[in-house]
């Protein structure tokens, strides 16, 4: 089966780099040179576990390649996915979705027999349709159905994720169209992956409606910590206690400064525009933005606190800066709110990431100082905050951090160390909804 994947973004490559490992014989389209170049290499643009293994093995055995010209593949495809980016739109907060039509109107002269052209980029309801509205108009002649198979992929775990996901969803209109996506996917066959076959709107609909729903439950948890701290209980107990309960599962119930990331922030935003352009209420969706904005203030508050109400000429240690563990991903990450309004009132900053630095560089301040090792950050730090629960800060030595520290102050905004370890240690130390 031969597929055509339009974009080498997170979910193009991963996506792509998938299929050829199924046995489809796949080519990668990328309108950046540069870019491909780098693929053909085997370097990598983003940071994803196992992904440069995947390429190198797939490229290797010729069944994965990389090109910026569309017109060499499009005709000779069974299968064109679109994988641009959707980002929201600045002022509205809608999808934007220039580049998905971009890629519509760009393949739509190449097609030669019979294609599916398969939405895999996260679009609003409609956008399948105003696809093959546009192939339509651009090549009348062209023989194509139009499809819809949103992707779950978790960041630092989209292999496993693509590999072995809960479900995939199919939005077609067509039995052809629902044959070669089956055929496409038929390896997951033998681990019984359910295959969920809806109509075009319910399929977009979907991707938006479970991000919505995953966020809604880091949002809650985050406001009951709140609640937690105000009467004495602790956040861990509730949460497990409620994650018990098979109605509503343990996941995503995990307190943090807010959600960020490519997915969360975008589709909630979205997703309530899509409401008020049909004229229904989303005033769930719209609350659990609220509360995710409301977080990253309260985080800021937390440090400030910590520091005896005022960072002016204080030195803050970060550990972490991506939006989460396993990935160089900054897009929405708390960091981007917290540190730039500590900066403001005169702090200074060392920070460490794994991975996020190079990413952090362009979107921080200037004045924010990286350190390659992560016990720099407590070199003469009035405080160290925990932004990022890579496993690297987990095992920590708190005794020789300590003595590097000029005041023993530790605001874990992960949660991820007990109280009692560290205030043993010496540490004033400050958490979430405990």
């Amino acid at each position: 089966m031969r597929v055509v994947m339009i974009g080498t973004g997170y979910v193009g490559l991963v996506s792509g780099a998938c299929f050829a490992e199924f046995g489809a014989d796949v080519t990668c389209v990328d309108v950046d040179h540069e870019k491909v170049a780098r693929l053909r290499a085997n370097e990598i643009p983003i940071y994803e576990p196992g992904l440069d293994a995947l390429v190198a093995k797939n490229v290797r055995e010729r069944r994965l390649n990389f090109t910026t010209d569309l017109s060499k593949v499009v005709g000779e495809a069974d299968l064109v996915f679109i994988a641009v980016g959707t980002p929201s739109r600045r002022g509205d907060g809608f999808a934007d979705l220039s580049y998905v039509y971009a890629a519509a109107r760009q393949l739509a002269v190449e097609l030669r027999g019979y294609t599916v052209i398969v939405d895999k980029s996260t679009v609003p309801v409609g956008t399948a349709r105003n696809v093959a509205r546009i192939i339509r108009e651009t090549n009348p002649e062209a023989q194509f159905d139009v499809a819809s198979n949103p992707e779950f992929l978790r960041e630092g775990a989209a292999i496993s994720d693509f590999m072995r996901p809960d479900r995939v969803v199919l939005g077609v209109e067509s039995v052809p169209a629902e044959k070669l996506l089956r055929e496409l996917y038929r390896p997951l066959n033998l681990i019984e992956t359910p295959i969920v076959v809806t109509g075009l709107e319910s399929a977009e609909l979907i991707k938006y409606a479970a991000n919505a729903f995953l966020a809604t439950k880091i949002s809650f948890i985050n406001e009951i910590s709140m609640l937690c701290e105000a009467v004495g209980a602790d956040v861990h107990a509730v949460a497990k206690g409620m994650g018990m309960d098979k109605r509503i599962g343990g996941k995503f119930l995990h307190v943090g400064p807010g959600y960020g990331g490519s997915c969360f922030p975008k589709d909630t935003q979205a997703l309530v525009r899509i409401a008020q352009e049909h004229g229904v209420s989303s005033r769930i969706v719209e609350s659990v933005i609220e509360v995710n904005a409301a977080q990253k203030a309260r985080m800021i508050k937390k440090i400030r606190d910590a520091l005896g109400g005022n960072e002016a000429g204080k030195t803050i240690g970060v550990l972490g800066l991506t939006f989460k563990p396993e990935t160089d991903d900054m897009r929405d990450a708390p960091a981007l709110s917290i540190l730039p309004a500590l900066l403001e009132r005169g702090a200074l900053v060392h920070a460490h990431d794994p991975q996020g630095v190079h990413e952090a560089r362009s979107l921080l301040p200037s004045t924010v100082q990286y350190t390659a090792d992560p016990y720099e950050v407590f070199r003469d730090a009035d405080v160290v905050v925990l932004l990022t629960e890579w496993n690297l800060y987990r095992g920590m030595d708190l005794d020789r951090a300590k003595r590097l520290m000029h005041e023993p102050v530790l605001v874990d905004l992960r949660n991820v160390y007990e109280r009692d370890v560290v205030e043993a240690k010496g540490y004033r130390y400050s958490c979430i909804g405990r």
